[in-house]
């Protein structure tokens, strides 16, 4: 008597998500948004036996803090997962989704209305239970709690630097380059950029109004601050909108 075949599971389409906060070390040819996939993509392919397979599709977000939505490959995952192209989404710890209660709570309502699960490879947990989602609130809370004492730290630190005179770090804003050919960086004035500010200042008062000043600049073609990375890319040079002014 011949045994009864076994039915082929069906596909479950994974897509692996990444992100960084900042854009240290991404220039390296194996970084952190790298290690995390890997480690995704042997977890997918430990459920082969049940249809999980690894979408191509990357979802990178290096340089972009998990307390922000506004993030180019996170409305990538989410306008797929939307066209209904994706079943699954695997991240390497919870965070790297979203450090913020609330914006992770609104992307599981996307997850929930379109069926698709949510998996964390260093945190074992399954939505679909009460439990599930209780551990997941839990996870989400210790991480919301620790990004606001990153936050906290690192505005204390700031502060600090400040009152001593010294740069604190970050890009700089328009007007102004960082020296480091002394023993500690410090801002020099760029002249050229800082014409164009007191340009700037100069349009509002005669125009009293953001959006006046914007249409302007865009006309100019002036944009905002530039810079490159040790990978070779490009952050900044963009038209001013109201919120970048």
């Amino acid at each position: 008597m011949s045994k009864p075949k076994q039915s082929k599971p069906d596909t479950i389409r994974c897509a692996i998500y990444t992100r960084k906060s900042s854009d240290e070390g991404l220039d390296q040819e194996f970084n952190s948004l790298d290690a995390q996939r890997e480690s995704a993509e042997a977890f997918i392919a430990s459920q082969k036996a049940e249809g999980w397979t690894c979408l191509p599709e990357r979802y990178d977000d290096g340089g972009f803090s998990g307390g922000s939505m506004e993030r180019p490959a996170l409305d990538r995952l989410i306008r797929d997962i939307e066209a209904g192209k994706i079943d699954c989404v695997v991240v390497y710890k919870v965070d790297r989704l979203s450090r913020s209660l609330m914006d992770f709570s609104r992307i599981m309502e996307t997850f929930d209305d379109k069926g698709v699960s949510f998996v964390s490879v260093t945190q074992q947990f399954n939505t679909t239970s009460s439990m599930g989602r209780l551990t997941l609130n839990i996870l989400l809370s210790f991480a919301q709690f620790e990004r606001e004492i990153i936050g906290e730290r690192i505005r204390d630190k700031i502060a600090a630097q400040k009152r001593k005179g010294k740069w604190a770090g970050g890009v700089p804003i328009l007007g102004y380059d960082v020296d480091r050919s002394g023993g500690s960086p410090k801002l020099v004035v760029n002249a050229k950029e800082a014409a164009r500010v007191r340009t700037i200042f100069d349009l509002y008062l005669e125009k009293q109004s953001l959006q006046p000043v914007v249409r302007e600049l865009e006309k100019r073609g002036w944009t905002n601050k530039r810079r490159v990375t040790k990978k070779g890319r490009v952050i900044g040079d963009k038209a001013f909108d109201k919120s970048t002014l």
